[in-house]
C-alpha cells in the first residue's frame, strides 16, 4: 500500500460558501456540471459513498478544510416523478436495513437512536421537492410497489450519515433518469443523462443564489 497522501476531495467556493459536491460515477458528470464544479467521486451504492465520503471528510477535517456544505448530485428512479425533471430531497430512508425479525421496524438500524426517516431540513427555492429511498438495488417495475418514496437512489442515506458524522449539513439534488419502463440494460439509464446534466446545472445555480 502507498504511503503517499491522497489529494483531498476538491471545494467549490459557491455563494461564499465552501461546498463539497460529491457524485457517484462519470456518466451523470457531463459538459453543464463540468463548468461548476469539480465533484469527489464515491462510486456507486451505499458502501462506496459511506466509506469515500467519510474518508473525504476526515481528511478535510484534519486539514481544517471542512466545507459549510455538501450536495450530493446525480440520477434517481421514480415511477411517479416526471422523467428528466430535478427534486430536492426533503427526507431520506435506508430500504437495505430490515430487522424485523427482532422487532425493530423495517428501515431501523438496531441500536442507533435513529428514526426509519431522516429529514433533509434545506431547501432550495424554485425546485420541486420528493422523498427519497436509498439502497443497493436498482428498483424496476413491480418492485416500486414495496419503495414507501417518491424516488429511489444508491447513496444519498449513506452520504447524510457521513455528513452527520461531521455536522456537516447535506442537500440532496436528483434527476430522475428512469422508471417509467422497466429497466433492461445500462443504456435505459443512461438514455436521458444529457437533460438531467442541463437541469441539475441551473439547480447548482439556484443553490448560489440561495447561498
Amino acid at each position: 500500500m502507498s504511503n503517499t497522501p491522497r489529494t483531498p476531495a476538491p471545494l467549490t467556493s459557491l455563494g461564499g460558501r465552501s461546498v463539497l459536491f460529491v457524485m457517484a460515477a462519470d456518466a451523470e458528470y457531463g459538459p453543464h456540471l463540468r463548468e461548476r464544479f469539480v465533484p469527489f467521486m464515491t462510486g456507486v451504492g451505499p458502501v462506496e459513498a459511506a466509506v469515500e465520503l467519510t474518508a473525504a471528510l476526515a481528511e478535510l477535517q484534519a486539514c481544517g478544510q471542512l466545507p459549510d456544505l455538501v450536495v450530493s448530485l446525480g440520477s434517481a428512479g421514480s415511477r411517479e416523478l416526471e422523467q428528466t425533471e430535478v427534486y430536492q430531497a426533503t427526507s431520506v430512508a435506508y430500504r437495505d436495513m430490515d430487522a424485523s425479525p427482532l422487532g425493530f421496524e423495517p428501515g431501523i438500524t438496531p441500536f442507533l437512536d435513529l428514526p426509519a426517516t431522516l429529514p433533509l431540513p434545506l431547501r432550495i427555492a424554485g425546485i420541486r421537492e420528493a422523498t427519497l429511498s436509498t439502497g443497493a438495488d436498482i428498483v424496476s417495475g413491480a418492485a416500486y410497489d414495496t419503495i414507501d418514496a417518491d424516488m429511489v437512489d444508491m447513496e444519498s442515506y449513506a452520504c447524510l450519515r457521513a455528513c452527520t458524522r461531521f455536522d456537516v449539513p447535506l442537500v440532496v439534488l436528483r434527476g430522475i433518469s428512469d422508471g417509467k419502463a422497466e429497466l433492461h440494460h445500462v443504456d435505459d439509464w443512461t438514455a436521458y443523462l444529457h437533460i438531467i446534466d442541463e437541469k441539475l446545472a441551473t439547480a447548482v445555480d439556484r443553490l448560489g443564489e440561495a447561498l
